[in-house]
């Protein structure tokens, strides 16, 4: 779990409250005049709308479901993908490839268990990597279209915003002989703006940023894994597949891994 993205959704309603009730002498009543029906069908029905004409629907599917990974990212450990690695680079070496077989037929990881299969087949080591290398490149695509669903609605909120605050408007001067309507109409027209610039702001942007940082890691995962694979297949020692892996983690991981007593 993403402690950090459930703080950030709920201190922010927390702090605009706090802001509300403070900028009102504490009136709790006051919160109530930012909750407005219209406003909200303006900027989430609108952008919703919006979003179903510029993307199939299976794209906006997957965005969606990608949210679970804001909240509970994948266990993405480059450092222990290399231990593994490591460990596969020593039993090949002391085994043979086609020890590996059996070993891969139990892994979790699909990506990993589809490489070492092909080099366990005895499949050219550079076809071995465009098969792998092209189904990372549309792992990136995948991502990028489900981060641009979250980047598009972080375009179209403040867009619709500035709709319903055009409609606000509209209605204030329709209505400018009677005062009690004209207080209603600009409260639609400025609360509009508001919840659009929260709805890109706290909610879309971040979301698309979050997704952005996963998916860079999870392809570093995978780089990893192919480099390592790579280096099993060509008989390199295990020590020196090591030291090549370690290039790809920070200076600060690298520490901690060498510091970590193999075992």
């Amino acid at each position: 779990m993403d402690i950090g993205s459930i703080i950030g959704l709920v201190m922010g309603v927390v702090f605009i409250v706090l802001s509300i009730l403070i900028s009102a002498n504490f009136d709790i009543l006051a919160v109530l005049r930012f909750v407005d029906a219209p406003s909200v069908m303006i900027v989430i029905g609108g952008s919703a709308c919006s979003l179903l004409i510029a993307y199939p629907t299976s794209k906006i599917t997957a965005a969606m479901k990608a949210l679970k990974k804001v909240f509970q990212p994948p266990d993405l450990d480059p450092a222990e993908a290399i231990t593994n690695i490591i460990s596969l680079a020593n039993m090949a070496r002391k085994e043979g490839i086609l020890a590996l077989e059996e070993t891969a037929r139990s892994m979790k990881d699909k990506f990993l268990q589809k490489g070492i299969m092909l080099i366990v087949d005895g499949t050219d080591p550079e076809l071995t990597r465009n098969i792998l290398e092209t189904e990372l490149a549309y792992l990136e695509n995948r991502h990028g279209s489900v981060r641009g669903v979250w980047d598009m609605a972080a375009a179209l909120s403040p867009a619709w915003g500035m709709v319903g605050t055009v409609v606000g408007l509209v209605n204030m001067l329709h209505n400018m002989d009677d005062p009690n309507a004209v207080g209603p109409a600009m409260a639609v027209a400025l609360i509009t703006t508001m919840y659009g610039s929260l709805a890109a702001n706290w909610v879309s942007i971040p979301f698309a940023n979050k997704l952005k940082i996963l998916g860079g890691d999870e392809v570093l995962m995978k780089s990893v894994l192919i480099e390592g694979m790579l280096a099993i297949q060509a008989g390199e020692n295990p020590r020196i597949i090591e030291e090549k892996l370690k290039s790809f983690l920070p200076p600060a991981m690298r520490q901690d891994k060498e510091e970590t007593p193999e075992g």
